[in-house]
């Protein structure tokens, strides 16, 4: 295992016993099967055929219609990111880690178009971070498609990253600020590796079910019966990501909340 990617897995283990194991099992599996350049401890795995698998999602009703499309910012998923802006879709990336604030940045093809910037660019999460609008929540559209990376997912719905949870977090800020509700989509593109057992992932109150999970080589409407969390738990959020996550401290002051 590389320095960092041994830093970022242990970054974020210790949190739930369970997933931590699978999440070592997948990324082992995905890294002797070949379906990864590189180890993908710590990280959404940059998995062979995410092009393929983006294709696979693009050719659904649910993103035909999708107006406005969120995604988070793995490697993995720049083709979903650049498939959006071909298309004339609005898109919202999360910066990494909702490091600072605005924590979303906005793109359209019309815009990058007018400042000559490659789409190609602009879809990898350097060029978002680069040519992106960080725009607050207040001026956001709602969101008809979410696509978050996973480690791994199961075909009713659930799903792990890489345990840092800034994906589920995400989304709770989205609802909270009404920019996701039960209208839109969440769906994941994955390696088949990925693809686990229904009972293989335990649900946390916290965590987002999936509508859709897609492979390069099958799309599973999960018809999920797993309640999606209506914001941000606040017993669950620790006083140092008040800190290191600047729109956290920022809803506990306007809130009076104390962690």
């Amino acid at each position: 295992m590389t320095s960092a990617a041994s830093h970022d897995a242990e970054l974020w283990t210790g949190r739930h016993e369970g997933k931590d194991r699978l999440r070592e099992r997948v990324w082992a599996a995905l890294l002797e099967g070949g379906a990864v350049a590189t180890d993908p401890r710590g990280s959404i795995p940059d998995f062979d055929g995410a092009d393929r698998a983006a294709a696979k999602l693009a050719e659904l009703e649910v993103w035909h219609s999708a107006r406005v499309v969120k995604c988070t910012p793995d490697a993995c998923q720049q083709p979903i990111r650049l498939r959006a802006l071909e298309e004339g879709k609005t898109l919202y990336m999360a910066y990494p880690r909702l490091a600072v604030y605005p924590c979303f940045l906005r793109l359209t093809r019309e815009d990058l178009d007018a400042r000559g910037v490659s789409l190609e660019e602009a879809s990898t999460m350097d060029g978002a971070i680069k040519w992106g609008h960080p725009i607050p929540f207040e001026e956001m559209e709602h969101i008809d498609l979410v696509n978050v990376g996973s480690v791994a997912a199961t075909g009713k719905g659930a799903r792990t990253g890489k345990g840092a949870g800034f994906a589920d977090l995400e989304l709770g800020l989205l609802r909270e600020y009404g920019k996701v509700d039960e209208t839109t989509a969440v769906a994941t593109t994955i390696h088949p590796l990925s693809l686990v057992d229904d009972d293989a992932i335990s649900i946390e109150p916290t965590d987002s079910p999936l509508d859709w999970v897609v492979t390069e080589e099958q799309v599973i409407q999960t018809h999920t019966p797993l309640a999606a969390p209506a914001g941000i738990d606040w017993d669950r959020i620790q006083p140092d990501q008040l800190v290191t996550i600047p729109i956290l401290g920022r809803l506990a002051r306007e809130r009076g909340i104390t962690t």
